[in-house]
């Protein structure tokens, strides 16, 4: 074992990151805060020291000298700047090209680095993560509370806030991982959890899932930083002056690196961008340290302020390497005064352990079943060991309190009442959940008034197997309707599944086209209680369905659904669904059918333990291909056919000009199929909002063998309102859409329809719409409510058709 430090000769202060090669090697270690040391199975017999902006230096290693090495390294002069003048307060500039900052700044740029880990063949290293959420702003009002009878021992853990008021940590997560990443051959990356800790929640998987995903990834060097999949205007962007002012303040040392100091802040404090500082070395004018924070009138949802800290190490003049992201959010549900109670959500990722250019076994990049609690257990020695920092003292209470708590039978309520009020299930003793209860009541004009009670099995998250089902009566048609599902997983490592399961309801089958044949799937047809029309296309659905499933490879699934299913019109003097066949009238069509489907979601994040997953938010495409073969004659089917379909859907940032949502849709039906079975443009006579469908469309007014549907939405974040006085201050925001539809259908197709419903493609013109919405409707951090105004833009002559339409629906998100 060789140990030392590496110092700063002119400084006389430790250097951190300096590059250390032993003997021939080619393969750093890194100082920490300058110190340094190495170990290997041969002998050590010379160090080679090297970091930007200094001399290299060679140091032989003998038996008497290879402890408590002291190393000094010399600056090396490198050309700066001309003419700098270091401004110690705030200054305004005619034009940028005057102000100091910007010469700085077009360094930056010039010299734009990288992320260090593509200049290697291979990489590992490790990361270790804490989320920690505190409750805060709280008083001794607060803490009296009727509430907290029994559960006063809590504040004994609150900690005290710069401006007098107490915060209470409530959870706490730890994590480390180990991170796999190979350049060449082909790239390959894994991220494997070796070890979690979370306090009181250890078993649900989806509430520590769920904080991590509230944290994005973000390169400082972008124009765009992702916060909340919201683009912030980076202070480093080459575009950053349009949006923020800079100003030089200082001079002075990071971690032995000497650097400008730069302020800067926004022209505009209602647009999303930050203040902070800017840490540039004077040698490589890459970023050693950024700090942002968010102005006081930032418009997102729930949230009152962001606050983000970067380190990055530099090791040479074209990359760097992260060393230390801090990132903290202060979130309210309703007001966004600074004094309101709300929560503080807190995460620190250090990255150490670097290795470059080893080689890594090939079964580190294999797909592996995810750990169990019990895996990513470990012992207290293990934490104190790979803890960068060791956890203060209101930390480690966290875990303390949290296990009194869990004891605590008010505390369970809590607990239980906050699950019914995110899932819509109730837990019956841990075996089964009734539910949905926000499905429970429905209406429409077939069935009148409708009550919906369902059930599934739940034992726990992590249940290979489930069976749910739900039972439905019509106060109206006096008819009772069904669903039952059974699954069961028998791989967790490819998530190998198969299913079963049948129902009897009723059905809209003009709100989608690239659907499913899953039984418990929306029906849609008592969406809402009130319409542009009457919803009376209805179906009455008798249909048997099995499946199996497979993920070969991480977010891509192949499934295979088998389906069997009697359609007829849920009421023949109001719907028609007749259809011709062998020169018979019949009412009602008999299918069997296969389907196979392809659905990838690269960078999606799932929570999943069991059978069930959730997915989160994130700007991952998802990626459908599905091919459906109609088998006539198996079980008295009706038809032959071939079909095939496409599905593409993605967010996009577009900069600082807010998001665009896009959903591409294409498909072709090979044979002639009657109204029952055809591709139908989705409709929406609701005055709801629904997603992917058509505002102005009645339903089955569009009909086609071939079709082509593209839809997008684009969420401005306030860009445009926020400069129109008055009205920024309502915090509105904007949105743009645009839908077009184009098909046609086959002269066969149009013989087989007996019905009164008059098939129609949109061939001859493609058929669009357009419009605008306000979202981020209500108050405070609550705004919830959008309203959409849409407008159709041709088929003006289609009969009881609306040429104008509001739709509003509620629409919940940063």
């Amino acid at each position: 074992m060789i140990s030392g430090i590496v110092i700063d000769s002119s400084q006389q202060k430790p250097l951190a990151d300096v590059a250390i090669f032993s003997n021939n090697s080619n393969i750093p270690t890194f100082s920490k805060m300058g110190k340094f040391s190495l170990s290997s199975d041969s002998a050590i017999r010379q160090l080679r020291f090297e970091k930007k902006g200094f001399k290299t230096k060679t140091l032989n290693i003998s038996t008497n000298n290879n402890q408590n090495i002291k190393v000094f390294l010399e600056s090396d002069n490198v050309e700066n700047i001309a003419e700098v003048v270091i401004q110690m307060t705030a200054k305004k500039y005619k034009n940028k090209k005057e102000n100091p900052a910007y010469a700085i700044m077009q360094k930056v740029w010039a010299h734009k680095k990288k992320n260090g880990l593509d200049n290697y063949k291979t990489y590992q290293y490790k990361e270790y993560e804490k989320i920690q959420f505190d409750l805060n702003n709280i008083d001794s009002t607060f803490m009296k509370k009727k509430i907290f009878n029994k559960l006063d021992f809590v504040f004994n853990y609150a900690d005290s806030a710069a401006n007098g008021k107490l915060s209470l940590p409530m959870f706490l997560n730890e994590s480390v991982y180990k991170i796999y990443g190979e350049n060449q051959p082909e790239k390959k990356l894994k991220k494997d959890l070796v070890a979690q800790k979370t306090s009181g929640f250890q078993d649900n998987q989806i509430i520590s899932t769920t904080a991590k995903n509230l944290y994005k990834e973000i390169n400082i060097y972008d124009n765009t930083l992702n916060y909340f999949n919201i683009g912030f205007q980076s202070p480093v962007s080459t575009d950053g002056f349009s949006t923020y002012d800079y100003n030089l303040i200082d001079s002075l040392s990071i971690r032995g690196e000497d650097c400008y100091h730069i302020k800067y802040f926004p022209k505009r404090k209602d647009v999303l961008a930050f203040t902070g500082d800017l840490f540039i070395s004077k040698d490589t004018y890459a970023v050693v340290k950024a700090s942002l924070k968010s102005t006081r009138k930032m418009n997102v949802n729930f949230v009152n302020g962001v606050f983000t800290e970067l380190e990055f190490d530099n090791p040479d003049e074209n990359t760097f390497l992260p060393l230390k992201n801090t990132t903290q959010f202060d979130l309210s549900l309703i007001s966004k005064n600074k004094k309101s109670r709300g929560m503080l959500a807190k995460r620190t990722v250090e990255y150490s352990d670097y290795q470059f250019n080893k080689e890594i076994a090939a079964k580190n990049f294999e797909n592996t079943i995810p750990k169990t609690t019990a895996e990513l257990t470990k012992s207290e020695s293990y934490w104190e060991n790979n803890r960068s920092d060791s956890l203060n003292i209101e930390e480690k209470g966290i875990y303390k309190m949290l296990s009194q708590l869990q004891e605590v039978p008010k505390f369970k309520r809590f607990v239980k009442i906050y699950g019914v009020l995110a899932t819509g299930y109730y837990n019956v003793g841990n075996a089964i959940d009734i539910g949905n209860l926000y499905s429970t009541f429905g209406n429409n004009i077939i069935e009148g008034n409708r009550l919906r009670l369902g059930a599934r099995t739940y034992f726990s998250a992590s249940d290979d197997w489930r069976i749910q089902g739900y039972g439905a009566y019509g106060f109206k048609d006096h008819q009772f309707k069904y669903g039952v599902e059974a699954k069961y997983m028998f791989n967790k490592l490819n998530r190998f599944q198969v299913g079963i399961g049948t129902r009897r309801d009723i059905l809209q089958l003009g709100v989608g086209l690239t659907g499913d044949d899953g039984i418990m799937s929306r029906s849609f047809a008592s969406s809402t209680l009130f319409s542009r029309g009457d919803n009376a296309s209805l179906s009455s659905s008798t249909q048997t369905s099995i499946y199996s499933s497979i993920e070969p490879w991480k977010n891509f699934q192949i499934r295979l659904d088998g389906t069997l299913q009697s359609i007829k019109s849920a009421d023949n003097s109001l719907f028609d669904l007749r259809y011709n066949y062998n020169n018979q009238i019949r009412k009602t069509v008999n299918d069997s059918h296969l389907t196979l489907s392809l659905i990838a979601n690269p960078g999606a994040l799932f929570s999943e333990t069991g059978i069930d997953r959730y997915s989160h938010t994130t700007l991952s495409p998802t990626f459908v291909l599905k091919y459906t073969r109609g088998l006539r004659g198996l079980f008295n089917a009706d038809f032959n056919y071939n079909k095939l379909q496409f599905l593409y859907t993605q967010p996009i940032l577009i900069g600082v000009w807010g998001k665009s949502i896009i959903n591409l849709e294409l498909g072709k039906t090979f044979d002639a199929l009657p109204l029952a079975l055809q591709n139908i443009i989705p409709g929406n006579q609701s005055y709801s909002l629904v997603p992917n469908t058509f505002s102005q469309l009645n339903y089955y007014e569009f009909v086609a063998d071939t079709y082509s549907t593209f839809n997008i939405e684009h969420h401005f974040n306030g860009k445009i309102l926020s400069y129109i006085p008055l009205i920024k201050k309502l915090k509105l925001r904007e949105v743009g859409i645009f839908r077009a539809a184009y098909g046609t259908l086959s002269d066969a197709s149009k013989a087989i329809n007996l019905s009164k419903v008059q098939y129609s493609a949109p061939s001859e013109h493609v058929y669009y719409e357009y419009g605008f919405g306000l979202e981020n409707i209500g108050f405070g951090n609550l705004r919830i409510l959008r309203v959409d105004f849409i407008w159709r833009g041709n088929y003006l002559n289609n009969p009881n058709i609306s040429k104008f339409g509001i739709k509003a629906g509620i629409q919940v998100n940063f």
